[in-house]
This record gives structure tokens, C-alpha cells and sequence, in this order.
């Protein structure tokens, strides 16, 4: 069996090709006219053959959105990387391109984190009111996260307490970016009146809070293989 793929890897094969490594999955913007367009370039898209469990997609009025990654595995695998490059040069041939998203929308991925004294007793009750899933996730996530089925909503997953800390919010923002809309996100949310609490672990993540002390962090690839 191969071994896996560093991040560093996959960044390097899908970056020229206008796709963006976001938590564990590999992801392009198709720019577009209209729906019509979108389901035309979605046609195209899927048109290429072994997409079947690698390929999941979104169509807007002005862009199709395409995720690739292994589902049985929750990782991103060199035949993910194989399928990159085909279906871009797929929609190249129909005068489409893959793209790392334009100022409307970036790539991204929002997880919830929440700390817990006890993640066994409340985890059943976050999976039950969300509906979501047990499902292979990302090696970003840490075991036991829970995924929307659709991946329509955030990853939610759970961060070990050794004791109770009342001084402090229990659920945090985690914002995947690609690592070069890191420093502008971070910027427009000090100007919106944030804070920068820590950067230590950089580029992997940066520590921020709103006027109140609310958590988010901002988090790319990067700073983790």
C-alpha cells in the first residue's frame, strides 16, 4: 500500500490546476452564467469516468463547487490528484476553468469545536441533534468527529477538558482557508474589531476573538504534516 500523501504533496500537484486543499479535500470554483451553465459544467464534470466516490459537487448561478477526496478514506489520494487533472482538463476542452474561488467566495470550510469534561456522554446528543454522521474524516480532524452527510454544514468535533473553565466560551469557530487567504481574513477581522489572541502554532492556525472574548481561529493546510 502507498504510502499516504503529505499535505505539502497535495498542495503542490492541485495548485496549478486552480484547486485548493481545505481540511482534507481538494476543491475548485467553475465560474458560470447561469444554472443552465452550472448543471452543463457539472455534465462535464462527471463525465469522466471513476469519479464514483471521489467527486461530490455544487451547482450555483455563478459556479459549480467540486470536492474530491476518497470517501472510504477521508483522505485525499493520488488517484484523487489523477482525477484533478482529468476533470480539469476536461472542462478545459469546453473552455471552462478551475479556479481557487475570486473575491465573491473563496474555498473554505468551517468546523465547530466543543470542549467537553466528557466527549463519550455528550457526543451522542450532538450527533442525534444534528443528524449528522460517523463517517472516515479528514486527518485534520481529530477522532470521533462527526460529518454532515451532505458536507453541507461544518464538521462539529470535541475537544478533551482536564477540568471546568466557566472564564471561557466551550464552542469555538475553526475557518479553513487556503494558505493564501490566511493573512486577509485575519486582517479584515481585527479591523471588525477582533483580536489576535495567539499565533504560536501558525501557519496551522491563528487564535482570534471578537470584542466579547468569543474564539474563532482561522486554520490552513499548512504547519501540519
Amino acid at each position: 500500500m502507498p504510502a499516504p500523501l503529505t499535505r505539502q504533496q497535495i498542495s503542490d500537484a492541485v495548485g496549478p490546476l486552480g484547486w485548493r486543499l481545505i481540511l482534507g479535500v481538494v476543491v475548485t470554483h467553475v465560474r458560470v452564467t447561469s444554472v443552465a451553465a452550472a448543471a452543463e459544467a457539472a455534465t462535464c464534470a462527471v463525465s469522466v469516468p471513476g469519479v464514483d466516490g471521489h467527486l461530490t459537487l455544487d451547482l450555483n448561478a455563478d459556479r459549480v463547487v467540486l470536492r474530491l477526496h476518497t470517501l472510504v478514506t477521508g483522505s485525499v489520494t493520488g488517484y484523487d490528484l489523477r482525477l484533478a487533472r482529468t476533470i480539469t482538463d476536461t472542462l478545459a476542452a469546453r473552455d471552462l476553468r478551475t479556479e481557487a474561488g475570486d473575491a465573491a467566495a473563496v474555498p473554505q470550510a468551517i468546523e465547530i469545536a466543543i470542549d467537553a469534561l466528557d466527549i463519550a456522554l455528550i457526543r451522542p446528543f450532538w450527533q442525534a441533534v444534528t443528524g449528522y454522521v460517523d463517517e472516515p474524516c479528514p486527518p485534520d480532524l481529530p477522532d470521533g468527529a462527526l460529518l454532515d452527510p451532505l458536507r453541507r454544514g461544518p464538521a462539529i468535533w470535541f475537544q478533551q477538558m482536564d477540568e471546568p473553565r466557566p472564564q471561557r466560551n466551550r464552542l469555538h469557530l475553526d475557518v479553513d482557508v487556503p494558505p493564501e487567504q490566511a493573512a486577509s481574513r485575519i486582517d479584515a477581522a481585527l479591523a471588525a474589531g477582533g483580536t489576535l489572541l495567539a499565533d504560536d502554532a501558525a501557519p496551522a492556525f491563528w487564535v482570534l476573538a471578537d470584542p466579547e472574548g468569543n474564539e474563532a481561529c482561522v486554520c490552513t493546510w499548512q504547519g501540519r504534516d
